[in-house]
């Protein structure tokens, strides 16, 4: 999942995406990105419980990688001569 919590989706969407992270946990990976830290993730899930919970699933037997610094997305176009 890319760009999780970049464009705001309804409370029926989140719950089919915390009913996903659900059914995945330990049994399949799941890879995610997102520029919100967790902390900020009621954002998406619009519930402490729910945020809570879905964290909880991701972050167990995680490996998280944080990356600062100029996006991917842009570089590459500067590289080509097109931004």
């Amino acid at each position: 999942m890319d760009d999780l919590g970049y464009v705001q989706q309804s409370r029926e969407e989140m719950e089919v995406l915390f009913t996903f992270l659900a059914e995945r946990y330990e049994r399949r990976s799941v890879l995610v990105s997102s520029n919100l830290v967790f902390s900020k993730w009621d954002q998406i899930f619009k519930d402490p419980m729910t945020t809570m919970a879905a964290v909880d699933r991701l972050v167990h037997h995680a490996i998280i990688l944080e990356f600062d610094g100029e996006s991917q997305r842009i570089t590459k176009p500067k590289e080509k001569g097109g931004g």
